[in-house]
């Protein structure tokens, strides 16, 4: 089954395919490595953390078990259905607006590299708009040269995770064409991403009133952000 309604995403394979290409019941088969490690380590112990992009809840259950209260949002029921244990909200984040802030908020699985610059300001309104004066962002990016070394695969649990290409599609923004192969499936996901060197993410940020507090992996692609305060207040 195949849902294709967002220009330039698409998604082949079994079960219920999102707008932007994802296979709901390959996110189901993808272990989520060490994510939730970095995220306790970055955070408070018992943070509430809400999870922008929570997919079928691969860091939402983790995190949960870590003791965290979490809320978790994604524009796809199908995703969420497979959430459990969590506050769960089906919503497009980017017009996201809970009335509530939260010590911790998470814009995961390089969402921050959405193609549309006007997309990414409002994801990062979004997640300004929803932590504590005191609390923090946390946000994973692509690695400096992830566009780069293409092709390249890696095992992904019991299957085969290949990156095919990236090629430019217009100024700036590139798509991305990945298949994922397991014994008994195969899926693949075309998508479209905008690098962003260091200084232009941290850009980025600054505009949405973000700040780059600490760069929490080696490979600098999990990133804690503060807010900072509005000069007009």
């Amino acid at each position: 089954m195949s849902t294709l309604t967002r220009e330039g995403y698409s998604g082949t394979g079994p079960g219920a395919i999102t707008p932007d290409g994802c296979a709901v019941e390959l996110y189901e088969r993808i272990p989520v490595g060490d994510e939730p490690d970095v995220v306790e380590g970055a955070v408070p112990p018992g943070a509430t953390i809400l999870e922008l992009g929570s997919g079928v809840g691969r860091m939402t259950r983790p995190l949960l078990e870590r003791g965290f209260t979490v809320t978790a949002v994604d524009e796809s029921p199908e995703m969420l259905e497979c959430v459990t244990g969590a506050r769960t909200v089906c919503s497009s984040i980017e017009t996201l607006d809970l009335g509530e802030r939260y010590d911790v908020v998470m814009l995961a699985s390089f969402l921050v590299h959405a193609p549309d610059v006007d997309l990414r300001r409002a994801l990062l309104s979004t997640c300004r708009r929803h932590v504590t004066d005191g609390g923090c962002v946390l946000i994973q990016r692509e690695g400096e040269d992830w566009h780069e070394r293409v092709p390249r695969e890696g095992r992904i649990g019991e299957g085969l995770g290949r990156i095919v290409s990236s090629t430019p599609t217009g100024p700036g923004v590139r798509s991305v064409h990945v298949e994922y192969l397991f014994p008994d499936a195969r899926w693949t996901q075309t998508f479209l991403a905008r690098p962003l060197s260091t200084q232009e993410f941290e850009d980025a940020l600054g505009a949405a009133g973000l700040a780059v507090d600490a760069y929490l992996t080696e490979d600098r692609t999990w990133v804690r952000a503060l807010p900072i305060a509005d000069p007009a207040q």
